[in-house]
């Protein structure tokens, strides 16, 4: 199958194109040595990859209205909040607050300075913030002084401040102002009060003047929920992103076991990062939490509560991790480790089902520890523009595909839910235009829910020289690369034209596709063409041969060119795209294409085997016997046998369901989510073409295919969760992938007797074709259940309920049934 790209497209992927010279070097041209300039922009190309930094401070109420056991809660939000920053660039300051009512004292009390939350930066923040687990009543009085707190938190995050950087303050506070005894309020109690009340409404519009958002979060026992709203909304009203999540807004801590979780969805929310929420358990223990494929950037917090809890980190593939440096790909820093909070910060993380091991000396088991992950992510955006050099005047459409820093190409939409894609157009002689992008099927977009936005322009009249298109990108805690499309308006007659062909196909690790390139040259001189590879996946290493093209004057050219993947290519879509452009014109870019390769394992040994034979009789029993052989190896590498499904929503977990022997066809095996009232999701077997069926089937390479109901099909990896509708996700354990082993407290089925047979249509029957005495017959042990409602099968066991809600489970624990 061929596909033609738009003709005159310009394409800039993971780097910046310059159109007055070549572009990038290829991957068949010699390396040199980067000069001092070359250095530095490396450096700072480095920064801007990452996630976006901010400035906050974490502002704590050490007053006397709050308990004790309320200010430690306060001391170890202040670590973890501190702790859970992914940005190696951000700062960040810890203040204490109380109130100033004698000579010496001071209201303010300022543990951690503002501080660069690198390696270094994260470990003094875990020191200094446990300075604030004692009260120092002879420098800092009992009252709680919002005024002089808000005053000393916009002063310091106002300090050098770049513009462009959020600035936020997570105010920890019961929000009762008391400066009832502050001599410099007024002369008496109700005086004082309404001073320190008016002191604070002009401390919050000097807070919204400077662009300071304020995110209170309620502790105590008896909080004032006006007040702390009064904060939220009295400060910078703009958040990260154009987004309602991203908003400030004041949030109650109404548990010691929702403050974890309380807190670090405040954090996320406030600097555009999701939230990952892991597993709960006391040492010794094995906990897990799941980071998508998206995420580029992120942190892992273990709130340990003590500092004698030792972790040990393992990636999805079960490989021990370093506390600090690079390791297959990816780099990592951990702080904490001497106080309440531990945090292993992880840039380019592998997706999947991290373990976090837990273990503490005796006498230090008692309080259970929470794994979660904040996370973000930094894509990349490859953009077209067609034509590649407009006119004045003249209508252009813009195409965008993303993928991530590791070259994992976006192709799952639910990955960016939510997500607003726009291009803005700038250059000289006319006010910038920007344009809003969609995948919605709709001209000029090709296809629906592809992961490809679209949108047409028109390029002013008034446009002369440079152009430049940048995308701008907005979703909960992802964001797009800011770097620009460079382009030039055209004038006068096109001296040479050209048009790339690209193979589309799907092929293995060392296979080659292949290309043509026709060229239209109308000038008197020849002219040399340069394809180009921009922004290629780690470990492809795809080579592009011959790299130039000799135009002859006055002729059409036809080139053939070869692509060829390296034996390292990573499994599924090949990113970047494929540039021509003309050296001999100020290297102005003539066409691109995106590649739209997908790559499969490569067939076994056992498919390429063929040995020699010879005799005629014995030739046949050969053949026949090889051919007999062969088709069970096909089947048995086609067959689901052992396949596990979990179904979860919100890392909720819902239900499993195991693919016993005899029960996919043809490598292929059909399932519903069965939604009876009042009742949990359940999975169902069902039959081919049943109403709301989904399918899992395996390719004889090995790899396994999911098509949600009314959905494409896609490849999903082992222990990554998929969305199939409505908030639900789909998890697949598969026995043969490297590592896997069965999760633990998995049971076979959901146990409650439901389907018809395995046809999924009715009510009475048994699940997956057993019968109504068997029905969930494979769960552990736990407590016992009510009978299942498909007839009358005898009580069941029933797991134990996740302690903290979250869906994952800790070593040794058991699935809560709803319906119990």
């Amino acid at each position: 199958m061929q596909l033609r790209s738009k003709a005159g497209a310009l394409v800039v992927t993971g780097v910046l194109l310059a159109i007055s010279g070549p572009p990038n070097a290829t991957a068949t041209e010699p390396a040199r040595a980067p000069g001092a300039a070359e250095a530095a922009a490396a450096v700072a190309a480095a920064a801007a990859e990452g996630p976006d930094p901010i400035d906050f401070a974490v502002v704590v109420d050490q007053s006397k209205s709050l308990a004790d056991k309320d200010l430690i809660r306060e001391v170890e939000a202040a670590a973890l909040l501190s702790q859970g920053e992914i940005s190696e660039r951000s700062r960040a300051a810890v203040i204490g607050f109380g109130s100033s009512e004698k000579a010496g004292q001071s209201p303010v009390r300022e543990v951690c300075g503002l501080t660069v939350a690198d390696a270094a930066g994260r470990q003094r923040l875990s020191d200094c913030v446990q300075q604030l687990s004692h009260r120092d009543p002879q420098h800092t009085g009992p009252g709680t002084d919002f005024p002089a707190a808000v005053r000393q938190a916009v002063d310091r995050l106002s300090e050098g401040a770049d513009s462009a950087v959020p600035k936020v303050v997570f105010l920890l506070t019961d929000g009762k102002l008391d400066v009832s005894d502050s001599p410099e309020y007024g002369t008496d109690a109700a005086s004082r009060q309404a001073n320190g009340a008016k002191r604070l409404t002009e401390e919050l519009a000097r807070a919204r003047s400077e662009s300071v958002q304020i995110w209170p979060l309620g502790f105590g026992s008896e909080i004032d929920k006006a007040a702390l709203t009064a904060m939220a909304e009295g400060g910078y009203r703009n958040g990260c992103a154009d987004l309602p999540g991203a908003t400030p807004r004041m949030r109650v801590v109404d548990s010691s076991a929702e403050i974890d979780k309380a807190l670090q969805e405040t954090f996320a929310a406030a600097r555009c990062a999701q939230i990952a929420h892991g597993t709960v358990g006391k040492p010794p223990a094995d906990l897990t939490v799941t980071i998508p494929p998206i995420a580029t950037d992120g942190s892992i917090t273990v709130s340990k509560h003590d500092p004698k809890v030792s972790v040990t980190y393992y990636d999805p593939s079960g490989r021990k991790v370093p506390t600090q440096g690079e390791f297959e790909g990816s780099t990592f820093e951990t702080s904490g480790q001497d106080g309440p909070v531990e945090a292993l910060r992880v840039k380019n993380p592998l997706p999947g089902r991290w373990r976090v091991h837990v273990e503490a000396p005796e006498g230090h088991r008692d309080r259970e520890v929470a794994v979660r992950a904040i996370w973000q992510g930094r894509l990349r955006s490859a953009v077209t523009l067609d034509p590649a050099s407009p006119r004045a005047g003249e209508r252009a459409v813009v195409e965008v595909r993303m993928q991530t820093r590791r070259g994992v190409v976006v192709t799952d939409p639910r990955q960016l839910a939510g997500v607003k894609v726009s291009a803005r157009l700038s250059g000289t002689g006319f006010a910038p235009v920007t344009v809003s992008l969609a995948d919605d099927g709709r001209e000029p977009d090709r296809q629906a829910r592809d992961v490809r936005f679209t949108g047409t322009l028109t390029v002013p009249a008034g446009a002369s020289g440079d152009l430049e298109l940048t995308t701008q990108m907005a979703a909960p805690g992802v964001t797009a690369d800011h770097r620009p499309l460079h382009a030039r308006v055209t004038s006068g007659t096109e001296k040479v034209t050209a048009g790339l062909t690209v193979e589309r196909k799907t092929v293995h690790p060392g296979d080659t596709v292949e290309g043509t390139l026709d060229v239209t040259n109308n000038d008197t001189v020849p002219h040399t063409l340069r394809l180009a590879l921009d922004d290629q996946s780690p470990g492809s290493a795809v080579r592009i041969g011959p790299a130039t093209v000799t135009a002859a004057p006055g002729e059409r050219t036809r080139a053939r060119f070869t692509l060829s993947l390296g034996a390292g290519t990573p499994l599924g879509e090949v990113g970047g795209g494929i540039t021509v452009v003309d050296t001999g014109d100020g290297g102005r870019v003539l066409d691109t294409s995106f590649l739209d390769v997908r790559v499969e394992a490569p067939p076994t040994w056992w498919d390429r085997w063929w040995g020699p034979v010879t005799g005629g009789a014995a030739l046949a029993l050969l053949l026949a016997a090889f051919a007999v052989v062969r088709f069970a190896a096909r089947r048995r590498r086609r067959d689901l046998s052992g396949v596990q499904l979990e179904l979860s929503t919100d890392g909720r977990a819902l239900d499993e369901l195991t693919i016993r022997s005899g029960q996919s066809t043809g490598g292929e095996f059909h399932f519903t989510v069965d939604r009876a009232r009042g009742a949990a999701p359940a999975l169902q077997r069902s039959t081919p073409g049943a109403s709301g069926a989904h399918r899992l089937r395996r390719t004889g390479g090995g790899e396994l295919l999911l098509r949600p109901h009314q959905g494409r099909e896609s490849a999903v990896r082992a222990g990554e969760a998929t969305g199939i509708a409505d908030g639900l996700e789909l998890v697949v354990r598969d026995r043969r992938a490297p590592g896997a082993r069965p999760s633990r407290g998995a049971w076979s089925g959901s146990g409650r007797g439901r389907g018809n047979g395995g046809s999924g249509s009715g009510r009475g029957g048994a699940r997956d074709g057993r019968t109504e005495g068997e029905a969930g017959s494979a769960q552990p042990r736990g407590r016992w259940s009510r009978p299942s409602r498909g007839g009358d099968a005898p009580e069941r066991p029933r797991p134990e309920a996740d302690p903290a809600g979250s869906g994952e489970q800790p070593a040794g624990a058991r699935r809560f049934d709803p319906n119990f």
